[in-house]
């Protein structure tokens, strides 16, 4: 399709140097924006920041949301450029690339699957879909499968990253299907990503790699809270670990972001990324494992058995980094 030579938007001089960087990025090489909208179906915690990103770089989107409000609330901000459609098919009938971006596997597949107004409804000859969710592989190779029997063509693209790179276009995406459709889907990988990473053709491979990380992830916040339960019983002053951790090779932006709020008296665990849905991605991980003969999950299993508890101490929509609330908890 035809495209347009558009510079994105930038951060102010106030924004993080990291933002700041990425700015000069994305101006540096200009955004290719498409003439025609792009489709964007699931606008919650990631979705709204995604297609907010899209939209600063002049693109047109077109819609759905299963909340309105959600839809009427991008369309205020960015208004003559959002178009609310009335489903997901339609979202999918009036545009040449659309992504998904549903936050579980039950939502993913009642919006897919629905009857005449679900993603897959709106599939027809050319039609490209991106599902940028985290699912289970056999979610995303049955979706693959039934997109590109309807004459479409689909990618696998789950993202690495939370609230606040979603809303800065700085997140990771992880990319597997058609390779003709990684080409034409790639300038809006690059508007919302610091990074793309193509591995294959094969649906599945992405998703795989996705709960790898997000295992990784989940594990080494658990490992920090207890860190940080640890230096409390010692006496020793919670934010002077962190400080410590922050300047030595655990200094990354997990203990950077996240350990001041968990060393605070009154711990902050406002969501960017939701204790259920990590839990989600950690047992996914250890089913897949399983599945795959791995040697040893332990690690995974102690981390997915203390986001368990401390989902059942009420923190499911709170912060992953509420797992500490089960270290923390008095009567374990």
């Amino acid at each position: 399709c035809s495209r347009r030579r558009t510079a994105p938007a930038c951060r102010s001089s106030s924004s993080r140097s990291s933002d700041s960087a990425h700015c000069e990025k994305q101006s540096s090489r200009m955004a290719d924006v498409r003439s025609e909208p792009v489709g964007f179906i699931g606008l919650g915690i990631m979705g709204a920041g995604m297609a907010g990103v899209l939209a600063k770089t002049g693109r047109n989107l077109v819609v759905w949301n299963r909340s309105p409000e959600k839809s009427d609330a991008l369309s205020a901000e960015f208004p003559g450029q959002i178009t609310i459609a009335a489903s997901a098919a339609d979202v999918v009938k009036a545009c040449g690339l659309t992504f998904s971006m549903l936050s579980t596997p039950a939502a993913a597949a009642a919006v897919f699957d629905a009857p005449e107004v679900g993603t897959l409804a709106g599939v027809s000859a050319g039609k490209i879909v991106v599902d940028c969710a985290t699912l289970q592989e056999e979610d995303m190779q049955r979706m693959g499968a039934a997109v590109t029997a309807a004459g479409g063509k689909f990618l696998e693209a789950p993202v690495s990253g939370t609230k606040g790179p979603a809303a800065t276009g700085t997140l990771i995406f992880m990319v597997t299907g058609d390779e003709s459709a990684f080409t034409e889907a790639t300038p809006e990988f690059e508007a919302m990503g610091k990074a793309t990473h193509y591995l294959g053709a094969d649906v599945g491979a992405a998703t795989r790699m996705k709960l790898c990380v997000n295992m990784v992830m989940g594990v080494f916040m658990a490992g920090l809270g207890e860190g940080i339960h640890l230096a409390e019983k010692l006496d020793l002053e919670k934010a002077k670990l962190v400080e410590i951790l922050t300047q030595g090779a655990m200094g990354c932006v997990l203990v950077n972001v996240k350990g001041p709020k968990c060393a605070l008296e009154e711990r902050n665990h406002a969501p960017n990324f939701p204790l259920k849905h990590a839990q989600k991605d950690v047992s996914f991980a250890i089913a897949a494992g399983q599945a795959a003969g791995a040697n040893t999950m332990a690690t995974a299993e102690a981390t997915n058995k203390e986001m368990l508890k401390a989902m059942e101490m009420g923190f499911g929509d709170q912060d992953f980094s509420s797992v500490i609330e089960a270290v923390m908890d008095s009567q374990s």
